[in-house]
């Protein structure tokens, strides 16, 4: 009996024994690790001999691969008969499967730091996590909310707000609504101080606003960065714009208004 066969037989036991809802990963998967060489393990586990934790890339493949579509757009996109994003956008077309944006993008996503972290004396720093409590009769319900921006850094990006008992959920729910809540916005050069004709910022100066919140971008110069605060450079950053001045006005430390005053200020330049 070769060892792979004995292999596959020793784990076809433990998976007998050992419930499927406690494992770690698929039962196909442990069997392929199981009967693996050293070289396909390396590339497996890495060189620590730990688990390769998958990139948002290819967990976006793994899904579209395994996607059902029900809506009418989504059937569209999984045949092939709509392969480019700004086709939906342009049509206004309304996206109600993440796996829509997923199949015709290469997205990113990062947390907007919306919460904050208990501190001495009142003090605290900001974090992911916005957390909130609710009296009941039963003692207090913790929910925790989340607040995401994805792009492709080409001049697509979108906001997304998750609520759940938890972290996670709340964090895939708020990147899952944000992939949704895509838009288009255009790139350009429109500084008056360089010549130069590479999208790295935008074509002129624009005004947005929410609530108390006031922003104006203006257009920078090759070489001069976001000039932005941290939160606006992460939604920047994923909209594909390099150089940038700005100037606000009114309550900007309340992070979701900001932010929002920024998306607002972006959908002018459609």
């Amino acid at each position: 009996m070769s060892e792979k066969k004995s292999i596959e037989k020793k784990a076809e036991k433990i998976l007998e024994i050992v419930p499927e809802e406690i494992l770690e990963a698929p039962v196909e998967e442990i069997l392929k690790e199981a009967v693996a060489t050293p070289e396909e393990k390396r590339e497996i586990f890495g060189e620590r001999g730990r688990r390769r934790r998958k990139s948002e890339q290819e967990l976006a493949e793994e899904r579209v691969s395994s996607w059902a579509p029900k809506t009418k757009l989504g059937k569209l996109v999984k045949s092939g008969k709509i392969t480019d994003i700004d086709e939906i956008l342009d049509r206004k077309m309304r996206i109600l499967e993440p796996e829509i944006t997923e199949s015709l993008l290469r997205l990113e996503s990062e947390l907007l730091f919306t919460g904050q972290s208990k501190g001495k004396f009142g003090g605290g720093k900001r974090r992911a996590w916005r957390q909130t409590q609710k009296k009941t009769k039963e003692g207090n319900v913790v929910t925790f909310s989340a607040f995401v921006v994805v792009g492709d850094k080409n001049g697509h990006v979108g906001l997304g707000f998750g609520k759940a008992k938890e972290t996670l959920p709340a964090r895939e729910k708020a990147i899952r609504r944000a992939k949704t809540n895509i838009i288009k916005f255009r790139r350009g050069s429109g500084s008056f101080e360089g010549s130069s004709s590479e999208l790295h910022s935008i074509p002129f100066r624009v005004t947005g606003k929410c609530a108390g919140s006031k922003i104006i971008l203006i257009p920078a110069p090759q070489g001069t960065g976001l000039v932005i605060g941290d939160e606006g450079k992460k939604v920047l950053r994923l909209a594909g714009i390099k150089d940038i001045y700005s100037q606000s006005f009114g309550q900007t430390r309340t992070t979701i208004n900001f932010i929002k005053a920024i998306m607002n200020a972006l959908e002018k330049l459609k």
